[in-house]
């Protein structure tokens, strides 16, 4: 579905770009897409000068769910000495944060097509677990508990 704007983004930034053809839900649950993502950025930053690339130069890029798997493997590799460092990460609309469906963005953009509040909480869900049983409690937000909740509102709330 993005061979066309890998392309093009390959084209016009004259770089190598790799894309990942990772395992979909919901036949295959996390961290099936998580694995196939970080496998394939440690075996392509390994075998750097097969592919003619600046080590120097390497970006991690990923939109929608992309961009979640894109900031997992940024972080898992941001410690690793036996790689090259990543230069950046390029995030485009991610899916970072499952703890709250009630902050200002999801209520601001809850209506917007393609991610609407529902379809967005239901794709979570997939992603964990494969089913939606639990999608009412998730967007009341009854499905995280308090010493949770407390313990993370420093970077999640709507403050």
């Amino acid at each position: 579905s993005h061979e066309n704007t890998c392309r093009y983004i390959a084209r016009e930034s004259e770089s190598v770009v790799v894309s990942v053809g990772y395992r979909l839900t919901p036949e295959h649950k996390y961290p099936a897409a998580y694995e196939d993502c970080l496998n394939a950025t440690i075996h392509f930053m390994k075998n750097i000068k097969y592919y003619g690339v600046d080590p120097a130069r390497i970006i991690v890029c990923g939109d929608s769910a992309g961009g979640n798997l894109a900031a997992a493997v940024t972080q898992t590799l941001a410690g690793r000495s036996d790689l090259p460092r990543l230069r950046a990460q390029l995030l485009i609309y991610p899916g970072l944060q499952a703890l709250d469906f009630n902050l200002p963005s999801y209520q601001q953009n809850g209506g917007v097509p393609v991610l609407f509040q529902e379809h967005a909480t239901f794709y979570v869900l997939q992603y964990l677990n494969g089913h939606a049983l639990h999608m009412q409690e998730v967007l009341e937000g009854s499905h995280i508990p308090p010493d949770m909740r407390l313990k993370y509102r420093k970077w999640v709330s709507p403050d």
